[in-house]
C-alpha cells in the first residue's frame, strides 16, 4: 500500500514537472514560481497527499496519552499563543501576516481537513514538521507539550471570546507593541509621554 501511495505521489509530480518543462506558457497560469499565488487545486491536492502519505501508519494509529482537562487546555492554550500563533492566529484561521504570505498560506485548523486527522497524523506534524511547507519540526521537547496542543487543535472550533482576548495578552509583542504599553503604563502613572508632540517652536 506504501509503495503504490509513493508511486502515485511520484507519478503526479513527474507530470507536472513535464508539463513546466513543455513551456513557458503553463508558468504563467500557475503564477509562475511566486509565492504570491495562490496555490492551484492541483497543488494542494499534491500537498495533502504527500502530507498524508508521509506520516507512518504507526504514527497515525498513535492514541493521545494526555487526558484532556481544562488545566491541560490552558497549558496549551498559552503555549499556542505564545509558540504559534504567530503563524495559525490564536483562533487557528491561519489568517496573520506570516501565515497568509506563506505558500502554501497557513491551512484553517478549524475546518475539516485538519479535523479529521487523527490524534497520532496532528502529533506527527508537530514533532517532525511538513516538507516543502512553512511548518517546521518542534520535536526534541517533552512530548507531553505537543500533546497537550493537540488537544488544543480539537477545541479550535468551539474556542470562545474570553479565550481569544485572553491569548492575546499571551502573544509576543514586537518593539511598537511594548512601546504603546510603555506609553500606556506612563500616561496612568501621570507621567510625561514620549509620543506628546514638542512645545518647542524653532524660527
Amino acid at each position: 500500500m506504501w509503495t503504490k501511495i509513493l508511486w502515485l505521489v511520484a507519478g503526479m509530480l513527474a507530470a507536472v514537472v513535464i508539463l513546466l518543462a513543455a513551456g513557458g506558457a503553463f508558468l504563467p497560469k500557475l503564477g509562475g514560481f511566486s509565492t504570491r499565488a495562490k496555490p492551484t487545486g492541483v497543488e494542494r491536492w499534491i500537498a495533502r497527499a504527500v502530507r498524508s502519505a508521509a506520516v507512518p501508519s504507526a504514527a497515525k494509529a498513535r492514541a493521545n496519552p494526555v487526558r484532556e482537562t481544562p488545566e491541560v487546555l490552558a497549558q496549551a492554550r498559552a503555549h499556542w499563543a505564545d509558540h504559534c500563533a504567530s503563524c495559525h492566529a490564536n483562533d487557528g484561521s491561519g489568517d496573520t501576516p506570516m501565515g497568509k504570505q506563506m505558500y502554501p498560506p497557513a491551512p484553517d485548523m478549524r475546518l475539516d481537513p485538519t479535523q479529521r486527522m487523527s490524534d497520532g497524523e496532528l502529533f506527527y506534524c508537530i514533532e517532525n514538521g511538513i516538507r516543502l511547507t512553512g511548518m517546521p519540526a518542534w520535536g526534541g521537547h517533552d512530548e507531553a507539550d505537543s500533546w497537550k496542543l493537540v488537544h488544543f487543535i480539537r477545541h479550535l472550533p468551539t474556542l470562545t471570546f474570553e479565550e481569544k482576548r485572553e491569548m492575546e495578552g499571551l502573544n509576543p509583542k514586537g518593539p511598537d507593541d511594548r512601546k504603546e504599553e510603555e506609553e500606556e503604563e506612563k500616561f496612568l502613572r501621570g507621567e510625561p509621554s514620549d509620543a506628546t508632540p514638542s512645545t518647542h517652536h524653532h524660527h
